[in-house]
């Protein structure tokens, strides 16, 4: 399967991370994907895509057309058709706010139809995309499309969310949240309130997502793996709480997922989001 990725340009790049193309027959089918700091938007060209939810109280989903998703705090399950034509947007935790007009609390943990939320804009899309197009210039329309769907005035309270949301960013997840609220000048419970608006979750949990994500990156499976140094280095209080973490968010234990890893090592050309891994 074959992937082209690029970061948008201004002013897009402040609420989105990358984009990207996923074309041709997959590796693995189905993929188990831990939380990760990002909400997501995807249009489906291809096959249907089928989700299921860690939760089992949760029924699983089939898009044809695509979804929306917002931060997760726990995995989920995708299985892609036997060819995948698949276009996706990582945002920010907080950059999905002002495309999409409701409340980033309801898309939390949730996958959402696209046709729900952009008709007009996945119509649009899918006209101007058709079957024959290349994965550079389906990204330049769907850029097109998200920067007519920009709001040109942000919403109440998203500067102070980007700002914070930002310094977790850099921190990997690091800076105490009380820091943050008073660096913004307001009460904890207030920041928190905004970015349950405008992320979903609390800033405790964005953190927590960050510092998971810190530290998925940082698994070289090719060489012998300190969990130890690595709690420590990803701001975990010690080897245990590492554990207690992984096995919270992928199902598997340290161990376990660095077997996985080195049995299913990263295909050539994808980029180092190494999160996702096979189910099979």
């Amino acid at each position: 399967m074959q992937y082209v990725g690029r970061v948008p340009s201004p002013p897009l790049d402040g609420f989105i991370d990358d984009m990207y193309c996923l074309t041709g027959v997959p590796r693995h089918r189905r993929m188990n994907v831990p939380p990760m700091p990002s909400a997501h938007l995807f249009v489906n060209l291809g096959g249907p895509v089928r989700l299921w939810d860690s939760d089992p109280s949760v029924p699983p989903a089939v898009f044809v057309d695509g979804w929306f998703m917002g931060v997760w705090t726990r995995r989920f399950l995708i299985e892609y058709p036997t060819r995948v034509r698949l276009v996706g947007v990582h945002f920010k935790p907080w950059g999905i706010s002002p495309f999409v007009g409701m409340p980033a609390a309801e898309l939390r943990d949730r996958w959402v139809p696209v046709d729900a939320v952009w008709r007009r804009s996945l119509d649009r899309i899918h006209n101007r995309v058709g079957d024959i197009a290349s994965a550079a210039e389906t990204l330049r329309v769907l850029e097109e499309e998200l920067r007519s769907r920009l709001a040109e005035a942000p919403s109440r309270g998203l500067t102070l969310v980007r700002h914070a949301g930002g310094r977790l960013e850099t921190s990997h997840g690091v800076v105490p949240v009380g820091a943050l609220a008073d660096a913004a000048g307001v009460s904890g419970n207030h920041l928190a309130t905004l970015f349950k608006s405008h992320v979903g979750v609390t800033p405790k949990r964005v953190a927590r997502i960050y510092r998971f994500a810190r530290l998925i990156v940082s698994v070289d499976a090719q060489r012998p793996v300190d969990w130890s140094v690595l709690a420590q280095t990803a701001g975990y209080f010690d080897q245990a709480h590492l554990s207690r973490e992984f096995k919270d968010f992928t199902g598997h234990s340290p161990t376990e997922y660095l077997a996985l890893r080195r049995r299913f090592p990263a295909a050539r050309g994808f980029p180092p989001d190494i999160g996702p891994m096979p189910t099979d």
